[in-house]
């Protein structure tokens, strides 16, 4: 197949197979807003709530011809929970969508989670998790332009494009796991260390019956939050993954900053934060991050501004992206515990 849709060719390229583009498959700058993507030992590792729902939504690269965009809806709770809450079930869902170029190259992925909790003693966590999905890439062919649809001065979409034995649709079951340590010492200090494991059955992904895996990919995360003062807080952290010769490291930190306090004891806390952070990824952007958390309801939007040989394509202009959590709590009981140390105001 001899493809003269030169879009097209280049987002595959781009997303699939390309050994020199950091990062491959779905990913959000903002990987701290994507807890079920980073990890599935995430799933309600909430230490002052009891459940969560979540939206992501990144749109990159919209100033070249192959501009992709991608969007997530997740949720997780807390259940099965001892006395203490020291030990809990975690149960999570969520939905993936990415489409990209002319021919509407799309990835769409249904996801179950699960995680166990239990706490080591005073300061420390150990989480474990899997996930199971569904997951289906559809492109659509028509349209799409080719070599034989060509008369000498233009591109004739009504004639056949000659092309045979493919599908425009593929299908798989997806398997993952992982694990996270937490260490929290005092209520000024969180340390987190979590690593994952995507496509454990290495399912097959293909338009044209072609044996292509997908390969195993490895995640690694590193979340620290530090209480500076009673106003701030630091929190750098790490996101690394690779497949296949591709890799993505991203890193960086949030500064978060107390405007206004909620009233002690209140269970309709209303504390409003700012929200400040930069990052890079590797040889690729620079993120900046601006936020807003009000209550129980968090608000961040991030910008990627492209460094790599990339720019002199896009002209710097890399991705918008824009991330929605509200964490919440079954009834004041739950509002009243302390799980475990963590950081807050």
């Amino acid at each position: 197949m001899k493809v003269t849709a030169t879009k097209f060719a280049l987002t595959v390229a781009l997303l699939l197979t390309a050994p020199v583009v950091f990062g491959q498959g779905m990913h959000f700058s903002q990987y701290y807003n994507a807890p079920l993507l980073l990890n599935p030992a995430n799933t309600a590792l909430l230490p002052d709530n009891d459940f969560r729902v979540g939206v992501n939504y990144r749109n990159q690269w919209a100033s070249v011809p192959v501009p992709y965009r991608t969007y997530s809806v997740y949720g997780d709770m807390q259940a099965l929970r001892n006395r203490n809450y020291t030990n809990w079930l975690g149960v999570g869902f969520a939905f993936w969508n990415d489409k990209a170029g002319n021919g509407d190259l799309s990835l769409s992925r249904v996801e179950m989670d699960i995680a166990y909790h239990v706490q080591m003693g005073e300061f420390s966590m150990v989480s474990v998790g899997g996930s199971a999905a569904s997951v289906q890439r559809t492109v659509d062919f028509n349209k799409l332009t080719f070599d034989r649809q060509w008369d000498g001065f233009h591109f004739d979409a009504s004639k056949a494009n000659g092309e045979a034995g493919y599908s425009d649709r593929s299908s798989y079951f997806d398997v993952g796991a992982g694990v996270n340590y937490a260490w929290f010492p005092n209520e000024n200090i969180y340390l987190k260390f979590g690593v994952g494991v995507a496509h454990l059955t290495q399912p097959r992904e293909t338009f044209y019956g072609q044996t292509n895996t997908l390969g195993i990919r490895p995640t690694g995360n590193f979340d620290l939050l530090v209480k500076l003062s009673n106003s701030v807080i630091l929190n750098p952290s790490i996101y690394y993954t690779t497949q296949k010769g591709a890799m993505e490291l991203v890193y960086g930190t949030l500064f978060t900053v107390n405007l206004v306090a909620s009233k002690k004891g209140s269970f309709e806390e209303k504390s409003t934060m700012l929200i400040l952070g930069a990052h890079h990824r590797w040889n690729e952007a620079i993120v900046g991050t601006v936020g807003l958390q009000y209550g129980q309801f968090k608000f961040m939007g991030s910008y990627d501004a492209t460094i790599s040989s990339f720019s002199t394509v896009n002209g710097g202009r890399g991705a918008f992206e824009v991330g929605i959590v509200y964490e919440g709590v079954y009834n004041i009981l739950s509002r009243q515990r302390r799980t475990f140390n963590c950081p807050r105001f």
